[in-house]
């Protein structure tokens, strides 16, 4: 059998390790073969050219690390149906699935079977899955390892759904000891309940009373106990949601201290 013959993408402005610069995509069988300069065009004569429109920018597909499908349970919320076709049309060819929402939470092997299961043949781009680090879970956070997750979430506050608790500081250490161990990462949401506890929620829907709820020192209190944890054990530790100007200072001097990657990611929703 002939191999097959690839079709040539024309880029004038692609995003490349250099910057953006025109480029000569190669595709072979649906996906991409080869990544050339412009200037090789001539080297394939005969062959489909497509063209982008000037105003148009060619990007490397996405990876998504934060998503909540919430199927099984809760697909009326989203699934993986879909989620998975909304990222293919948005550019996005890869997404990490959280470990909470969906029912029952993926906080052993048998729940991310449940998930992979009901993935299965619903699924436009690739799917890859956290696992979660939950109170009384320690003894399965191996096997989920082992069986492929990408790495462990937890909350420190409330997570909004009450087969997702959180870890206490106690808690948090001992995961972070586990997770440096396996070689895995450990991704937080950050806010301490003690100063949550004050303020006793937004009471309604109302924006400002919202930010009044989450006052900064919520935020940088945990982001301290996460860099404190990561600095003991070695673990690599991401932090979400970051919404403090005052934790950005945390986190860089983190970054400048060496610690392993503990990480600032701006999102719009705080779940």
């Amino acid at each position: 059998m002939a191999p097959e013959q690839p079709e040539l993408l024309v880029a004038g402005p692609a995003v490349m390790a250099d910057g953006l610069v025109p480029a000569l995509i190669a595709i072979t069988g649906g996906k991409v073969s080869g990544v050339h300069e412009l200037s090789e065009e001539i080297a394939f004569p005969g062959v489909p050219v497509h063209r982008l429109a000037s105003d148009e920018v060619l990007l490397p597909g996405l990876v998504d690390t934060h998503v909540h499908v919430n199927e099984p349970g809760r697909t009326h919320w989203e699934g993986f149906a879909t989620a998975t076709r909304a990222a293919a049309a948005g550019g996005v060819t890869t997404i990490v699935d959280m470990p909470l929402n969906s029912l029952p939470p993926t906080i052993d092997e048998a729940a991310l079977e449940m998930k992979r299961a009901a993935a299965d043949g619903q699924c436009w781009v690739d799917v890859a899955f956290w696992g979660g680090a939950v109170p009384d879970n320690e003894p399965d956070r191996g096997g989920l390892h082992r069986a492929g997750v990408r790495g462990f979430k937890c909350f420190l506050a409330d997570s909004g759904v009450p087969e997702f608790p959180p870890l206490d500081r106690a808690g948090l250490y001992h995961a972070a000891a586990q997770i440096a161990e396996l070689g895995s990462v450990l991704v937080v949401h950050a806010e301490d309940p003690a100063h949550l506890a004050a303020f006793g929620g937004p009471g309604g829907a109302d924006y400002a009373a919202f930010l009044r709820s989450r006052p900064p020192r919520a935020e940088t209190s945990a982001v301290a106990a996460v860099i404190e944890a990561a600095r003991r054990t070695g673990v690599r530790a991401h932090i979400l949601h970051v919404s403090s100007a005052d934790a950005i200072e945390l986190l860089t001097a983190a970054h400048a201290e060496g610690l392993r990657s503990p990480v600032r990611r701006a999102r719009t929703t705080w779940r």
